[in-house]
């Protein structure tokens, strides 16, 4: 008998049409991916996206990683609806990461309803349209004369009708048609886009049913934890590894040399450090034998560090002349001089971490040079090449499956524990699931940054703002005039273009840990240092803090870089647009009682225009109860899941206010102090805000992403609402550190 070997997509295509069913593989131009009409998207060329089997039966690949921002429903709503097929009859799988079939297979920058929302309705309209073009050619009449609707095309002057599955087989002989001509659904037609779908996995979620990374099983698998030095970049001097051997279940104990990284701007993910690495049977018992282990270790230059020093270096950097200048519009400092009125104030906002429910984890097997991974990446392809250089084979060698993600929130952009897991599956030539402990997560992340800003801003008679100043002091090289991830103050944020006089300066010390992006980078803390200050300048001028903000945004013009040239940034009128809305739709200016007040707070990013107040009741004992929040945004025409939306909005206001009371991290000698959830701690539901309202201002604008845009405005909006609650104006985070916390 002769062997035929095939690979996975051709075992797809041949099942599916062994049941009488397609496949349908469908190639997008790059001309085509790129939109038509709103933001660039990525070009991609999409493979074996649809499958229709014999009875109908759609099944759907959804190819973004899902990290709970629900775009394993999302994508393949999209495909299905323009298919005309019902959502009952779908069923959607998880692609694993394959750059020859898809691109831009990541979960970041809120980033996939704009990258998709052409090129996948596209693939569902192309499919209709092939099924139409198959039973044209079977009844012999024009395509014209045909419609769909439920997996069906019908022939309304014959009474003809047939199933797609009926003719799946003849659509799996038939060329895909030209995605260029495609017309696709007025959304007056739509059915499933815009409409309540509940989370596809929803079931087997609170049912317990595998499906995420940590649940990963393989045949032989030994279970890993990985112990690294508490100080970045240190290195193992000596150890008891001799004894933990001898422990009960221990198979392997490994020593990790690599080499130290000690450049204080982290160009790129550094991968695996140095450590120690336990095998066990389970889990449980290499946890066992790691909390016996001892380590002699060489911490390295980052050891003398601490939380405390940095902050009084930062105050004197902030009384010192600023190390470069950013942007300079006009002459603020002249501006400054004449100004009626002056208000200064410093802002400070600590580093936090990710602290995703699931703990970092990977399963690796390595065998034959060769690297087969699971794993919850964000960034595949980065993860893959990461993986590549640690073990020193080429990238085509590493596979990796796709697993749900319990959280990822720009942890997973990073892909440590990827090369972790695939360099000690490769000393232990067993294959190795690796879980990180709490601990691990919380003192080995790529933090959010923290920093302080010194602002000046001044305003005329009239009570107009005509020059504003700020300090910004961060972390990176002075040298090299660089950053550490996501520390970076763009010289496009807000109010900048809209104060005809406007000064950025920046100033950075060294840090010795990692940083990196957390949702909404760098907004999640601008949006409380702009938003707040802006409201003690309001009030310092004498006018309402919603008629001052839209007073500013009449002053914007076009987005402009310092050279002025354009730059991608907020378009004025849709803010104003979702600032008009919440201040109408709360009520703003209305009566409370006494300790209790209203707050706004507004921001781009991520393509999103998100306003929001916030109600708030503040005791003599600065005990805070957050009575309700509004929410408006503005992220295009179209709602492609509507409770998904609600859902990621609603996670938006308590993520955000989880870092605003209580989420910090500080450094003692070069090693974090916060260590689990009780140090950084998450809202809990009886702090929770007694209702958070919603509403969606559509706009003629291809739809963006909404799971980063839609955080940033609450922390401002209850600092200010605090302050006109209390006459208390907080300007540090979290706020406990001024007395604060919840009712």
């Amino acid at each position: 008998m002769k062997k035929t070997m095939i690979d996975r997509r051709s075992f797809l295509q041949v099942s599916a049409l062994a049941g009488g069913g397609v496949m349908l593989g469908l190639h997008i131009p790059d001309a085509v991916a790129q939109g038509r009409g709103g933001a660039p998207q990525v070009a991609i060329n999409v493979h074996n996206f649809i499958t229709v089997a014999s009875d109908g039966i759609v099944t759907i690949v959804a190819k973004n990683p899902e990290t709970g921002q629900g775009v394993k429903n999302m994508l393949p709503m999209m495909i299905a609806d323009e298919l005309d097929v019902d959502w009952k009859n779908v069923r959607v799988v998880q692609a694993d990461f394959d750059d020859t079939k898809y691109s831009a297979q990541s979960a970041g920058g809120s980033t996939a309803t704009p990258n998709s929302w052409i090129p996948m309705r596209q693939v569902g309209a192309a499919g209709r349209a092939m099924f139409v073009a198959a039973a044209a050619k079977t009844w012999n009449v024009p395509a014209s004369e045909l419609t769909t609707g439920s997996g069906r095309v019908m022939h309304k002057a014959s009474g003809k009708s047939v199933g797609y599955g009926e003719l799946a087989s003849t659509v799996a002989t038939m060329p895909t048609p030209d995605l260029a001509t495609l017309k696709m659904k007025d959304p007056a037609d739509y059915h499933i886009i815009g409409h309540n779908e509940p989370t596809y996995d929803i079931k087997k979620i609170v049912t317990g049913k595998p499906l995420f990374g940590i649940d990963v099983t393989t045949p032989g698998m030994l279970h890993a934890v990985f112990q690294k030095c508490p100080v970045f970049g240190g290195k193992v001097v000596s150890s008891n590894i001799e004894d933990i051997k001898k422990m009960a279940g221990v198979k392997q104990v490994i020593v990790i040399d690599r080499p130290r990284i000690t450049d204080v701007v982290v160009p790129r993910d550094p991968g695996c450090e140095s450590g120690i690495a336990i095998l066990a049977e389970t889990w449980w018992h290499a946890q066992a034998a790691r909390n016996k282990l001892q380590v002699k270790w060489d911490f390295g230059p980052n050891e003398s560090q601490s939380s405390a020093d940095q902050a009084l270096k930062a105050a004197e950097m902030l009384k010192a002349a600023p190390q470069w200048n950013i942007r300079n519009d006009g002459d603020a400092d002249a501006a400054l001089k004449s100004a009626a009125k002056v208000v200064e104030a410093t802002y400070s906002y600590p580093h936090i971490s990710h602290a995703t429910l699931e703990p970092q984890n990977c399963t690796a097997i390595y065998k034959d040079g060769k690297v087969e991974l699971w794993t919850n990446s964000q960034t595949p392809q980065g993860g893959r090449q990461l993986v590549a250089e640690t073990l020193g084979i080429p990238a085509r060698d590493v596979k990796m499956h796709m697993t749900r993600a319990g959280g990822g929130f720009g942890r997973r952009l990073t892909n440590d524990y990827m090369a972790e897991a695939a360099l000690i599956a490769k000393e232990a030539g067993v294959p190795v699931k690796l879980v990180w402990s709490r601990e691990d997560d919380m003192t080995h992340d790529y933090y959010r940054p923290g920093g302080w800003q010194k602002l000046t801003a001044g305003v005329d008679k009239s009570g107009k703002l005509v020059g504003w100043k700020n300090h910004f002091v961060s972390w990176g090289d002075q040298d090299k005039k660089a950053f550490s991830g996501s520390a970076a103050f763009g010289p496009a944020e807000f109010p900048q273009r809209f104060v005809p006089n406007f000064k950025l300066d920046a100033s950075v010390q060294r840090l010795g840990i990692k940083t990196g992006a957390l949702r909404a980078p760098s907004s999640n803390a601008f949006a409380f240092v702009m938003q707040s200050f802006m409201d003690e300048v309001a009030h310092a001028a004498g006018k309402d803090p919603v008629a001052f903000r839209l007073e500013l945004l009449d002053a914007g013009g076009p987005p402009t870089g310092p050279d002025g040239r354009p730059v991608p940034g907020m378009n004025a009128e849709r803010m104003k647009g979702v600032v008009k809305l919440v201040a109408e739709k709360s009520g703003w200016g209305k009566k409370l009682p006494k300790g209790t007040g209203m707050g706004i707070g507004f921001h781009f990013s991520h393509q999103g225009y998100f306003a929001q107040v916030a109600e708030v009741t503040v005791s003599a004992a600065n005990k805070i109860k957050i009575n309700k929040i509004w929410v408006a945004g503005d992220i295009g025409s179209q709602i492609i899941n509507a409770s998904g939306a609600e859902n990621i909005t609603q996670g938006a206001m308590i993520d955000g206010l989880s870092e605003m009371m209580s989420q910090e991290i500080t450094i003692d000698k070069g090693a974090v102090v916060q260590k689990n959830y009780d140090k950084h701690g998450m809202m809990r539901i009886a702090q929770a805000p007694g209702a958070i309202e919603i509403h969606w201002l559509k706009s003629n604008n291809n739809p963006t992403g909404l799971g980063e845009p839609a955080l940033p405005p609450v922390l401002p909006a209850v600092a200010n609402a605090i302050f006109a609650a209390s006459g208390k104006r907080v300007r540090q985070l979290p706020i406990s550190k001024e007395g604060f916390s919840w009712a």
